[in-house]
């Protein structure tokens, strides 16, 4: 019970973050509850499957089937916040101005809420086929299943608790401040997302190169503590980080910055040409 309830608790608190953060990015935005909506059954129908082929997916590949979709899964993710971000640093300040040039705004509005969704969709995805794949793996080892459906199930709910938390924290932030907030949220998530998928690409043994770890800090916070969950959710922290992991950390950071660095600029010289 207590290894299904930690298992459940753990992935349904990161699923809950990010969408915590979306949610707190997508305010004011016109349709917002609709697509991240079809986000979440996304990926919660797209856990169901994986759950339906959880042991064809933990065999395919020599067992590398389930780091191989988490990667893919990943990467897609990090390319949807990079385009949502770039979107937020050209439009963030008519939002933020409650949507006064409505018309093309609640249009792109949309757009970027779809961009949005699918984020939502793969958060539910990834951390519900790791849960079904963790509690498929808990049946196999012995667990009963009644114990393990109450551990789940408490799990889930406290996950939801500190999430909804979060997510309220978030949303007390002033409109004009949140874009900024939220943006610079985004940046660490998805340059965390982008580390964990290039790790679990090499755990694949896809790529090779730099796969040594660089420190070792889980005497000073471990990664499987509860801090350590939530900053791994939120930033992508890890205890012992390859040199891999670095630089595509790192070089994610520093794209996103440049992109919004230059829509913002261009939005700027457009301005100007229009005025």
């Amino acid at each position: 019970m207590i290894g299904a309830f930690v298992i459940a608790f753990r992935e349904v608190i990161e699923a809950g973050l990010i969408i915590g953060i979306v949610l707190a990015a997508t305010r004011g935005i016109a349709g917002r509850g609709r697509w991240i909506g079809l986000g979440v059954v996304g990926g919660l129908a797209g856990a169901c499957l994986v759950a339906l082929f959880a042991e064809a997916i933990s065999d395919a590949f020599e067992g590398a089937g389930q780091d191989i979709l988490n990667a893919a899964v990943l990467a897609t993710a990090v390319l949807m916040l990079i385009w949502h971000n770039t979107w937020m640093s050209r439009h963030g300040r008519e939002l933020a101005g409650e949507l006064k040039a409505a018309g093309e705004s609640v249009r792109r509005g949309e757009t970027t809420s779809a961009a949005l969704a699918f984020v939502v969709g793969a958060a539910i995805l990834r951390e519900g086929a790791e849960l079904v794949l963790f509690l498929y793996g808990l049946v196999a080892s012995g667990t009963s299943g009644p114990d393990l459906q109450i551990g789940a199930l408490a799990g889930v709910g406290a996950g939801i608790l500190i999430s909804a938390v979060s997510y309220f924290g978030l949303a007390a932030i002033p409109t004009r401040y949140v874009f900024s907030v939220t943006s610079a949220l985004i940046i660490f998530l998805a340059a965390g997302l982008a580390a964990q998928a290039a790790q679990f690409l090499t755990n694949a043994g896809l790529i090779t190169v730099l796969d040594r770890p660089l420190w070792n800090t889980a005497n000073i916070l471990s990664e499987g503590s509860m801090v350590g969950r939530v900053l791994h959710a939120l930033v992508g922290y890890t205890d012992r980080p390859t040199g891999l992991q670095v630089i595509v950390y790192l070089g994610t950071i520093l794209v996103m910055i440049a992109l919004m660095q230059w829509s913002s600029a261009d939005k700027r010289r457009r301005t100007l040409r229009t005025a």
